[in-house]
């Protein structure tokens, strides 16, 4: 039987490289399969792995019904057995329905990909609705870190180095982008993402002259 599996985890723990992985593995064994994304920091249709590694992908938009384009492809002639959806918690709770009904009256395996918490440690609507519905939550067992050493649990928005917690849910951006007072990400512990301690605010702290020992 298809089943609808959710695969998560903070950012840098290779989400987009196991999606790629994936998609190779199943395609190998001579099945069929599309692989979709939505706001991949490489651009518009593309899944890309911070490896190097990428793939052209159909883009995911407000308007499109998931369910309507597998179907519209089978009637096609085109064999679609697996989806791979990356960057998943940017699909509406609609979209998540729709790919659940993918699996149970298609018989379409779908192995969505993403993140469960935003900056302010808030469940993306997509993610909410795939943890409610998908038949397992896989936890991907590469552990990111925290500036620390620690294991990296929260995703933290930054601007200039600045962790901010104010703003809109979905902002594009990269981990370790932001040192033009762009908007830039980063992963870090429980404890320093209740502090709004940043890697960079770790080292003005280690440069300041107040925490320095004297000779």
């Amino acid at each position: 039987m298809a089943e609808l599996v959710f695969f998560s985890g903070t950012m840098d723990c290779g989400k987009s490289t196991l999606a790629l992985q994936m998609d190779h593995n199943h395609a190998a064994r001579g099945r069929g399969g599309l692989v979709f994304t939505r706001d991949d920091r490489a651009g518009e249709a593309v899944v890309s792995s911070r490896l190097g590694l990428r793939r052209r992908a159909v883009e995911v938009a407000d308007g499109t019904d998931l369910w309507a384009e597998v179907g519209r492809r089978r009637t096609a002639g085109e064999r679609v057995d697996y989806l791979v959806c990356d960057e998943a918690q940017f699909y509406s709770a609609a979209q998540v329905e729709q790919l659940a009904r993918v699996v149970d009256e298609l018989d379409v395996d779908v192995f969505a990909f993403g993140i469960t918490t935003d900056f302010r440690t808030r469940l993306f609507p997509g993610s909410q609705r795939l943890l409610e519905l998908a038949d397992r939550v896989q936890v991907l067992q590469v552990e990111a870190l925290c500036w620390c050493g620690a294991r990296a649990t929260h995703n933290a928005r930054t601007v200039g180095g600045a962790m901010v917690v104010e703003g809109e849910q979905v902002v594009v951006g990269d981990v370790g982008t932001d040192a033009q007072g762009d908007v830039g990400y980063e992963v870090l512990c429980r404890r320093h993402h209740r502090q709004g301690r940043t890697a960079a605010a770790a080292r003005a702290a280690a440069l300041s002259p107040d925490v320095l020992p004297f000779g």
